[in-house]
C-alpha cells in the first residue's frame, strides 16, 4: 500500500509540473493575446514569442503589432507591409509597428497623425536604419503622440524627425545628420509645436519631446525649436566616439 501511495504522489507531481497543464496554457487564444497586449513590445512581448509555437503565433499576431519587412515576398499575409508609409497608413491609433532589422528603410516626409509606437526589430538600434531621402524635409513628421525606440534615423539635409504636435518619446535611438558643408541647414530634431502653423484640429495641449539614451551625431544642434517649446533638463554622457543625450523639450 505504501509503494502504491508513493507512486500516486510521484505521478501527481509530474502532472502538476508538466508545462501542458500550466494554468496559463488553459486559457484560450483570445485571453492570452489580451494578456500579451499589456506587455511592452520590446523586450517582453518579443521574448514571449520564444516560449513555444503557440505563444510565437499569438505574440506576433497583427492584432498586437504590424510589421515592416522588405524581405517578405507575399504581402497578402495580414499585418505585414513592404515599407513604413504603408504600415503607418494601415495602422490604427495605439498600434505598434515593428520595423525589420537589416538593410535600410527609405522614408520621406511620412506624416504620423495618430498615436503609434515604432520599434526597430534588431538587438541594437544600428541594426534597423531609416534613411531620409535627399530633398525631403524630414524622414518622419509627427502630429500626434508617438514613441520611437531602437531605431537609427539618418538624414543628409533637413532633419531626421520633425515634431509638429503631441508628445514625442525617443528612447535608445541613433539620430545622424550626414557630414557635409551645409551642416548648418540640418538638425536631428526640429520642433515647430506651438508656432501657430497647424490647423486647430491638429493642435495639442500637451506638446513635448522626451529624449533618453539616444546618440545624436552631426547637424547644427541636437534640437531646433521655433514654437513655444524650449530645451530643458539636459544630460549628456561623453563616450569615445559619440555623445548620448537625455533631455526634454517642453513649454518655456
Amino acid at each position: 500500500m505504501e509503494v502504491e501511495e508513493l507512486e500516486k504522489r510521484k505521478s501527481r507531481k509530474i502532472t502538476s509540473s508538466s508545462p501542458s497543464s500550466a494554468l496559463i496554457n488553459n486559457l484560450d487564444d483570445g485571453c492570452l493575446m489580451h494578456i500579451f497586449s499589456f506587455l511592452s513590445p520590446i523586450p517582453d512581448r518579443y521574448n514571449t514569442a520564444l516560449v513555444c509555437h503557440r505563444w510565437c503565433y499569438l505574440a506576433c499576431h497583427p492584432r498586437l503589432w504590424l510589421r515592416v519587412d522588405r524581405s517578405v515576398q507575399d504581402f497578402s499575409e495580414p499585418g505585414v507591409f513592404p515599407n513604413i508609409e504603408e504600415a503607418v497608413s494601415a495602422a490604427r491609433p495605439g498600434d505598434t509597428i515593428l520595423i525589420a532589422a537589416g538593410g535600410s528603410h527609405l522614408a520621406s516626409n511620412i506624416q504620423i497623425k495618430k498615436p503609434l509606437c515604432l520599434i526597430g526589430g534588431g538587438e541594437l538600434p544600428d541594426e534597423t536604419t531609416v534613411i531620409c531621402l535627399r530633398g525631403s524635409d524630414s524622414a518622419l513628421e509627427f502630429l500626434s503622440t508617438c514613441k520611437l525606440t531602437n531605431l537609427t534615423v539618418k538624414a543628409e539635409l533637413g532633419c531626421c524627425l520633425l515634431h509638429r504636435s503631441g508628445r514625442l518619446i525617443i528612447d535608445e535611438c541613433i539620430l545622424q545628420c550626414e557630414s557635409n558643408p551645409l551642416d548648418y541647414l540640418s538638425c536631428p530634431i526640429v520642433s515647430t509645436a506651438g508656432s501657430g502653423v497647424l490647423p486647430s484640429n491638429l493642435k495639442s495641449d500637451g506638446d513635448s519631446i522626451s529624449v533618453s539614451h539616444t546618440r545624436i551625431e552631426g547637424g547644427a544642434k541636437a534640437v531646433l525649436t521655433s514654437g513655444d517649446l524650449a530645451l530643458q533638463q539636459v544630460r549628456v554622457i561623453y563616450a569615445r566616439t559619440c555623445l548620448y543625450f537625455w533631455f526634454d523639450v517642453d513649454c518655456r
